[in-house]
């Protein structure tokens, strides 16, 4: 199993913690995937979220890429309806002039967050949403050598080497990937039920273009290595707890973690559970191995994205250390 593998990273806030905790944490950790072999590291947007602190995303893309030498850093993604295309354009094009051939460019529709905070960072994003291919459009355009003869420049963006890839936890994102021949990253680590229809939608009417010749995939999944199962088990207790707040609408900070019990167990056998957390492999590498070798078989992606929520940074830096080794070895 030879293919590239990547980090989604939300810089999440534990309990008792905070968010600069949680921000100068997601530099350690991006200088640590970077020492591990990691090829990406990605920034996820959320906002009014306590527990999830990439919220100023392309900041963070910055200050992550300063921190690292050679791994790719990007948007896992901007939710594009939030934004205008122009200052997302100009804010990336920023980016990869001081980061040349480093920056990724993720776009995704959904607002990231609640309706009514939705709402509050842009009135207009219904209509944005509906036009979302159109607003992917105005990217590329503002991106393109040729928009100098525009009269809305992003001048700082022209002709500047920044991939555009698109997003999607559904099929409709598919489409519109395989129909403008663009790299395309499904959300997996918490949407399960649409991964296989999605590639096959996308695989099957992918068009080339001057960005891609042939179709190039991303699947993201949740992954908590230790040195044992019982650990293993004990620190994925944070991220059953953190999901059963999503689900009861009650999304506080993550918690530590603590010993597995029964009910925690059966917790994760329910439907809900099953449907966001059916790509989420858990143990010891040797658990944890044939696992993985086979969604990379049946899913035939180009790349992992590995999410690993976890309140302690050191857990966390250990499991994409052991994940690593799995995917090299």
């Amino acid at each position: 199993m030879s293919i590239p593998f990547s980090i989604l990273e939300l810089a999440t806030v534990g309990k008792d913690l905070g968010p600069g905790v949680a921000l100068r944490d997601t530099l350690k950790i991006a200088k640590k995937a970077e020492e591990f072999g990691y090829s990406r590291f990605w920034l996820a947007e959320h906002h009014n979220m306590v527990s999830i602190a990439s919220s100023a995303t392309a900041v963070l893309i910055g200050q992550v890429a300063a921190a690292t030498k050679s791994i790719r850093v990007g948007s896992g993604g901007v939710m594009l309806p939030n934004h205008s295309p122009l200052i997302v354009a100009e804010q990336f094009g920023t980016l990869g002039h001081l980061f040349p051939n480093r920056i990724d460019l993720g776009l995704g529709r959904a607002p990231g967050t609640d309706q009514v905070t939705a709402n509050a960072i842009r009135s207009d994003r219904m209509q944005a949403t509906h036009h979302f291919p159109h607003e992917v459009e105005k990217i590329q355009q503002y991106f393109s050598v040729e928009n100098e003869n525009s009269d809305v420049r992003a001048t700082v963006a022209e002709g500047v080497d920044v991939p555009i890839w698109i997003l999607g936890s559904s099929t409709d994102s598919a489409h519109l990937a395989a129909e403008k021949g663009l790299p395309y990253a499904f959300a997996s680590h918490f949407s399960s039920a649409q991964l296989f229809d999605a590639l096959n939608i996308y695989h099957n009417n992918f068009k080339p273009s001057k960005y891609l010749d042939k179709p190039k995939t991303i699947a993201c999944i949740n992954v908590i290595l230790a040195d044992t199962v019982e650990e293993a088990e004990r620190l994925f207790t944070s991220l059953i707890k953190r999901f059963l707040g999503i689900l009861t609408n009650d999304r506080d900070y993550m918690d530590p973690p603590q010993d597995m019990t029964p009910e925690l167990r059966e917790l994760t056998q329910h439907p809900s559970f099953q449907r966001m957390l059916k790509y989420t492999f858990v143990g010891t590498k040797e658990k944890v191995k044939p696992q993985v070798d086979e969604f990379v078989k049946a899913t035939e992606v180009d790349e992992l994205m590995v999410v690993s929520h976890m309140y302690s940074t050191e857990d966390r830096i250990k499991s994409i250390r052991l994940f690593s080794e799995i995917m090299k070895g």
